[in-house]
């Protein structure tokens, strides 16, 4: 199959790649990783007011109306400039929820205000199982009462609402919880990747109206399966980006670094894991437009096509930071290279919605299962 851009997406492709090097340059990703949130709402609204807030949802609510691709290649741009803080946790997941299984007055209150850059949004799913699993949710919905703890929940601090996954009976439910409802309480987790920062979320007593049900049952493991698997390749769209920067800032060090009076990259060891480094980049580039393509048409092996490229991204973006990381030697544990804060992104987004494991079992059971 032949598959590249279009001219139009191109396009956006370029200029969220001028927007992002310009507004969040290392300089802004450092000061922002450095703050209790890795959040800064002038940026936020700027990107509101580009779109980005809005690509992928219906212009009724607000959005632009485009494609899953047209998000995949937003969201490289938004890895190579490793722009911090909730646009993942809202657009891709609580957005793709919302509009999913949202209800027309649940999609004007808070998809219109996600694409308004007015409200920022949230999963809680996991537990103390730490699995990515829906079947694995324990906390129960007890009539219209909320009790109970969601772990590593992204950006909770600053969401203005967070859409919990929960029991409901005996079937899978989602309910939207208000941040600031009585019986919420926030507290940080430690964070490999600064840039993003984890919460456990506490509900006590939290009262959930009938109007704030998500969904429930089937609908409910049919709306999570669509927002994890759009989520997911919007992280192996920024895990791309991330592993084409970290090349770039290697190749131009090896360009550079000179051992015995050449260029390293003379040398034939660092050419090959230069080499290895672009391989990694390009085999993620394929497989996450394809996934991305595959959902946006419906296909069948939509599914199959996000678990091949998040298994294989989880690894070639660890691979191709060890690989950088060794070709610039000393310089790259130092705090001021940039390379080492791409590297504490590529170890959180290995795990984040399913490591290589969890991919390669899910990728097992949807084979044996079409079969």
């Amino acid at each position: 199959m032949l598959f590249g851009l279009t001219e139009e997406q191109q396009l956006l492709k370029n200029s969220a790649r001028e927007f992002f090097s310009a507004e969040c340059p290392s300089a802004e990703v450092r000061r922002l990783m450095e703050t209790d949130t890795a959040h800064e709402p002038e940026l936020w609204s700027k990107m509101a007011e580009q779109g980005w807030t809005g690509l992928p949802f219906a212009e009724e609510y607000g959005g632009m109306g485009l494609g899953l691709v047209d998000l995949a290649a937003a969201c490289e741009e938004m890895g190579t400039a490793l722009v911090p803080g909730p646009y993942l946790a809202t657009v891709p997941l609580a957005g793709t929820l919302l509009a999913t299984a949202g209800s027309h007055a649940q999609k004007q209150k808070y998809l219109s205000a996600i694409c308004k850059g007015e409200a920022l949004g949230t999963l809680a799913l996991l537990e103390k199982s730490g699995s990515w699993d829906p079947d694995a949710v324990k906390v129960s919905l007890d009539g219209h009462v909320l009790n109970g703890q969601k772990l590593f929940v992204s950006d909770a601090a600053i969401a203005t609402f967070l859409i919990v996954a929960v029991k409901i009976g005996s079937e899978l439910g989602l309910v939207i919880v208000d941040r600031n409802a009585e019986g919420v309480s926030v507290e940080a987790q430690p964070a490999l990747d600064m840039t993003r920062k984890l919460y456990a979320v506490s509900f006590i007593g939290v009262k959930i109206a009938g109007a704030d049900i998500l969904a429930k049952g089937p609908d409910a493991h049919d709306a999570l399966n669509r927002a994890m698997n759009v989520a997911t390749v919007a992280l192996t769209a920024e895990m791309t980006g991330g592993m084409q920067r970290m090349l770039d800032m290697t190749v131009a060090y090896a360009k550079t670094r000179k051992q015995f009076g050449v260029p390293i990259g003379k040398f034939q060891a660092v050419q090959h894991m230069c080499a290895d480094m672009l391989i990694f980049t390009e085999g993620c580039r394929s497989a996450t437009y394809y996934a991305a393509w595959a959902l946006q048409e419906s296909r069948p092996e939509a599914g199959l096509a996000v678990s091949v490229a998040k298994s294989y991204a989880s690894e070639a973006y660890r691979e191709t930071g060890n690989r950088g990381i060794q070709v610039h030697g000393g310089m790259g544990f130092t705090w001021e290279n940039d390379i080492h804060l791409y590297y504490r992104r590529a170890k959180a987004s290995e795990i984040a919605f399913g490591d290589a494991a969890f991919h390669r079992e899910r990728l097992a059971k949807q084979l044996i299962d079409s079969h």
